[in-house]
């Protein structure tokens, strides 16, 4: 019986997972990493000194954030700062120095952990904050003697912050607390897959996003984490761990990396058994499902989600996937929305729905939307109203309830699997002392989905190669944002009221 002197909010903290996971599986292989392994008592006593000691430098709620390639390190870290009731911030490690700076800004950082791999771009970023080399026995400095006892934490508090590129140039850090990443976790087991201590997840994606997401629920049903030691996906490597290690389950590819592994099993001659493959990150082309289905069988499934809901708007397990040619058919649909998320199609942000099945803002509620952006009100105001979240989407329900995306409001470009905003790059070109204005779109690319092509308009008695530009970028901004393409054009296509209408350039790219 709860007492009645605590509130109905009992502390939930989702390191909880692991704590469990530790008792119920002790013998279980937590994780696989190349020839290291750790059995989940094993892991969870490292975690907990690890736990014990960022308690004793840092006070609760503190932001950590990792910058750091796959492997048992960050699963580590990550478990470990949610244990001692700290905040996590994964980041992108192929981030430039200076968007990795304003992360850790932004974020207010009292503590980055870095290794080998990414020396080089923390480097002065950051300056002020506590800095720890993983790749250099740095978590046997951190790790306490004596383990900790999870912390006691509510269910709103931060556990998790996603920091998402945003259309102002400037990434925004959705808060995920402890009852989101819960949220998630048991949406996992009720729509998609309800996991055992035999089920083995190969993750070949960065832990440090979807990937990294899917380790909950993993690890609170006792299921074994082969982490490819690859810095890039390589198919090759990641059919040699699925025929090693008995993998049952990929657990996170983005479209690009599944086209991939087809092909690469497809020259094989025998493909391995699997028993699930989640697909997400960018939307999935028919043609690419039908060819995964015809090498893997009907094991293929595919989510849609964003850092503000994490991985948990819709999803398309095999089992509701009907016939390609069916009158029925939902191919092209992205699923139904997960247990306990409401979707609707909004029109316009005065709450009204769309009439009938068309197009809208897709909007969603439920406990896996995050609480808002982190120091961030303005942004936070926009884009949660009541509870609901619009999430820059448009598409429309279907009356078997299907969600089908036809266009992202935000102009977003995805580019195998990772989000790329048209703002950051133009800002980037623009710093360039021969660029007079600046447009950047989405163009089809038949290996990444869409890749970047700038549309430059030189300042007059100027010049600048593509090249140039390209390497300008470069030194500014991410690698794999920077531009494939530049086209110079004498004017950019303009409204009457001087807005750019990159949807005629979008056009023209695609014809």
């Amino acid at each position: 019986m709860l007492s009645a002197r605590k509130p109905y909010n009992l502390p939930v903290n989702i390191a909880s997972l692991l704590a469990a996971a530790s008792v119920r599986w002790g013998e279980q292989a937590a994780w696989i990493f190349a020839e290291r392994r750790a059995s989940y008592r094993e892991s969870a006593d490292r975690v907990a000194r690890l736990a014990s000691g960022l308690g004793k430098q840092f006070d609760p709620g503190s932001r950590i954030v990792l910058v750091m390639a796959n492997g048992p390190e960050f699963f580590e870290v990550l478990w470990a700062a949610f244990w001692a009731g700290m905040v996590a911030v994964p980041v992108n490690r192929h981030l430039h120095p200076r968007e990795l700076g304003y992360v850790i800004s932004h974020s207010g950082a009292s503590l980055v952990i870095y290794d080998e791999h990414t020396r080089d771009t923390v480097g002065d970023s950051g300056a002020g904050v506590t800095l720890v080399d993983a790749s250099s026995g740095g978590l046997d400095s951190l790790a306490d003697p004596e383990p900790a006892h999870v912390a006691e934490v509510g269910p709103d508090s931060p556990a998790w912050l996603f920091y998402t590129s945003g259309t102002t140039g400037r990434p925004k850090g959705a808060t995920l607390t402890h009852r989101n990443l819960l949220a998630m976790t048991l949406n996992y087991y009720a729509d998609i897959d309800p996991v055992d201590p035999g089920t083995v997840y190969a993750h070949a994606a960065p832990l440090s996003h979807g990937s990294g997401l899917y380790l909950l629920p993993a690890v609170g049903h006792g299921a074994t984490n082969v982490i490819s030691a690859s810095l890039a996906f390589d198919p090759g490597d990641f059919l040699s761990l699925i025929g090693e290690h008995g993998v049952t389950h990929a657990a996170f590819l983005a479209p690009t990396m599944l086209r991939r592994l087809t092909d690469a099993a497809r020259q094989a001659g025998s493909p391995p058994t699997l028993g699930h493959i989640m697909v997400g990150g960018a939307a999935l082309y028919e043609q690419d499902l039908a060819d995964a289905i015809e090498v893997f069988g009907p094991v293929v499934g595919q989510m849609y989600g964003q850092g503000e809901s994490p991985m948990t708007i819709a999803v398309m397990p095999p089992r509701l996937l009907t016939a390609r040619d069916a009158p029925d058919s939902n191919w092209r649909s992205c699923g139904r929305p997960f247990t306990g998320v409401e979707v609707r199609i909004g029109d316009g942000r005065d709450g009204d729905e769309a009439a009938g099945d068309g197009d809208g803002e897709i909007w969603v509620r439920g406990d896996v939307v995050m609480s808002g952006y982190w120091d961030n009100p303005e942004a936070t105001a926009s884009t949660l109203v009541d509870g609901w979240l619009a999430t820059g989407d448009i598409g429309h329900l279907d009356s078997r309830g299907f969600v089908y995306l036809t266009d992202r409001a935000k102009d977003v470009i995805i580019s195998g699997g990772s989000n790329i905003y048209p703002r950051e790059v133009e800002e980037a070109l623009l710093l360039h002392p021969a660029v007079h204005e600046a447009v950047v779109v989405g163009v089809p690319d038949p290996e990444w989905g869409e890749s970047v092509r700038a549309y430059v308009v030189l300042a007059p008695g100027d010049t600048a190669t593509e090249g140039e530009l390209i390497t300008h970028c470069q030194g500014l901004i991410a690698s794999f944002k920077k531009p494939k393409s530049v086209v110079f054009a004498e004017d950019l296509p303009k409204s009457a009221n001087g807005k750019m209408l990159k949807r005629v350039l979008r056009d023209q790219a695609a014809q």
